[in-house]
């Protein structure tokens, strides 16, 4: 009985051990694996979106405003090839300046254009967190009678309303309640 018992909870055990090892994505599956091919998708021309993640250019056919996507698609265009040369935060720096060069006639909505536009270069000097709530205070309210759905463009303003003192974590929560999202 005693043998029984031990030969089960080795089994157990060993199970239990291999079982992470096994559950990890081999090569090919989508993992990091280091094995034949893995690093196929890396060096020049990674950082211009040829990563594992890069999706491909848009239909801008299918678009609910074809014209302002190809002006985006145009204008991201021209951003990269400004920025080419440089890299890390130097690269950062050069796209957010080219994306302050966008034509706002070409837009959607080119006063909410012109208005990100104007709040971005208020909150210049600030990043992360403190510059998506320093522009999210910046901008003026969605005017609610244009918006395909009125109702919910209300219950959005609300929430912001709500939750603008909030950043990250308690940020998405205040959100999620006022949503009453779980």
């Amino acid at each position: 009985m005693k043998t029984r018992l031990m030969m089960i909870a080795s089994v157990l055990l060993a199970s239990l051990i291999s079982l992470p090892a096994s559950a990890q994505p081999g090569p090919g599956m989508g993992g990091g694996g280091m094995g034949p091919g893995a690093m196929q998708g890396s060096g020049p021309g990674m950082a211009q979106g040829g990563g594992p993640r890069a999706r491909g250019p848009r239909d801008c056919s299918q678009a609910p405003n074809p014209a302002a996507c190809t002006a985006h698609r145009e204008a991201r265009l021209q951003a990269r090839e400004a920025c080419k040369d440089s890299a890390g935060p130097q690269r950062r720096q050069c796209m957010h300046e080219q994306r302050q060069n966008f034509d706002c006639t070409k837009a959607g909505n080119p006063q909410q254009c012109e208005a990100r536009k104007m709040a971005y270069k208020e909150c210049q000097g600030q990043a992360g967190p403190a510059f998506r709530q320093c522009v999210q205070q910046k901008m003026p309210p969605a005017d609610c009678s244009k918006a395909p759905n009125p109702a919910r463009c209300e219950q959005h303003q609300k929430a912001r309303a709500a939750c603008k003192d909030k950043l990250g974590p308690d940020h998405r929560s205040c959100l999620r309640e006022q949503f009453n999202v779980k």
